[in-house]
């Protein structure tokens, strides 16, 4: 994929991604298991770097580097902490509904502050009742005067205990013009956090619970007119939250194929290594074959993306490749590792668990199967890639600079 997908610029960005997860995140690593909630310091640190603004225009501070530059930020963390590559990602998720459904002034407020990493923001859509059928919500906001008045609750909301911004997606009326969005700063009043709930994986990470309990939001804070939220939420999730867990996927799964080919070349059985042995052979490769063809799915649905194109069944495809093929080459690694593979010395554990975690956001792999079927019968509901295709026709990557 050297000089079809990836510049000379865009190695370096992953070279200095990957020096930074080296030598900052895998130190972190053991904390982050142990205590099993979110590191607010290693996810400001990770701001720090610029990276949320990898598709925010330069004119309000950011790298306006595009997708695919995007997909690789993502990957090399989640190569060494799923965690964190998940916190990049909830974070350029929540950045999306600004860059294409915000005012001027919400622009010219918020981009900035998160292209330079002093303000993570999230999406807040799912609820407990409605799961991921959006328009089950119940969560509410009523007009007052020049404000709204949010009322309900929201969960599985990535960055959920270190984000400063969350855009809420509510119901202001019946039916799917009913549903609005809004930014509401993680200090309003009447806003707060349900208690982090321990998880099976990507511990650092925090995906739980907004609470609204008679929240005063000004108008000012809406996101596009009344009955916008459906679009919100929709375009989000395909544009960026499919595409921004497929490279969470992606990172996992080189970290699953990095550590058992390491693991079979030195583990020595029958006086050679393991790798020598034919069953394990066979396994390592399909493990290879499966990351080269996720790989080339990932790439090439956002850089259909970054050309303005439209690819929402490439990215639906993207993320249903990666996500299965990940969990895929997870048994197969623990497979090759047998029994050293269930103690904690050892990363392979970890990264299954944490591949697992990305199965259900953005559409599982059903409904990726879905809405593919849909598309390959003609009929599919237009193309969210092609609408909001005029802020991401992206110009050449600049230099980056560790």
């Amino acid at each position: 994929m050297d000089g079809y997908f990836n510049s000379r610029l865009h190695h370096q960005l992953r070279e200095t991604v990957r020096d930074f997860a080296e030598s900052e995140v895998r130190p972190r690593i053991p904390e982050m298991e142990a205590s099993r909630t979110v590191h607010h310091e290693l996810s400001r640190l990770i701001a720090a770097q610029g990276w949320i603004g990898a598709t925010i225009a330069h004119e309000y501070g950011g790298m306006g580097a595009g997708h695919l530059a995007k997909t690789i930020i993502i990957e090399e963390l989640a190569r060494v902490s799923g965690a964190m590559g998940a916190m990049v990602q909830a974070s350029q998720l929540g950045t999306a509904k600004i860059v294409h459904f915000g005012s001027d002034d919400q622009r010219k407020t918020w981009l900035p502050a998160i292209a330079a990493g002093e303000c993570l923001p999230t999406i807040a859509v799912t609820e407990p009742d409605s799961g991921g059928h959006v328009l089950g919500m119940t969560a509410s906001a009523v007009r007052d005067g020049d404000d709204y008045i949010l009322n309900g609750s929201k969960v599985f909301v990535g960055n959920s205990h270190v984000g400063d911004l969350h855009g809420v997606v509510v119901r202001t009326g019946p039916g799917s013009k009913g549903l609005t969005a809004f930014l509401v700063e993680s200090d309003r009043p009447g806003f707060r956090t349900g208690p982090q709930k321990p998880a099976m994986g990507l511990h650092g990470f925090s995906f739980g619970e907004l609470i609204f309990e008679n929240c005063r939001v000004p108008a000012a804070n809406r996101l596009g007119d009344e009955g916008d939220g459906l679009a919100v939420a929709y375009s989000s999730s395909v544009l960026y939250g499919r595409a921004n867990l497929t490279a969470v996927s992606l990172g996992i799964h080189q970290a699953l194929l990095d550590e058992t080919t390491r693991f079979a070349s030195e583990r020595i059985r029958y006086g050679k290594p393991l790798a020598e042995l034919p069953t394990v052979k066979l396994k390592l490769g399909q493990m290879q074959s499966r990351l080269m063809t996720s790989r080339l799915a990932a790439y090439h649905a956002v850089h259909l993306l970054d050309q303005g194109m439209s690819c929402d069944a490439e990215l639906m495809n993207a993320k249903l490749v990666n996500v299965e093929s990940a969990i895929d080459s997870g048994r197969n690694a623990m497979e090759i590792h047998s029994a050293a593979g269930l103690y904690t010395d050892r990363p392979v554990e970890r990264y299954l668990r944490d591949a697992h975690h990305i199965f259900a956001p953005a559409g599982t792999s059903d409904i990726q199967l879905l809405r593919l079927a849909e598309y390959a019968l003609g009929q599919d509901k237009g193309s969210w890639s092609e609408r909001l295709s005029e802020v991401v026709r992206t110009p050449p990557l600049e230099p980056v600079h560790a």
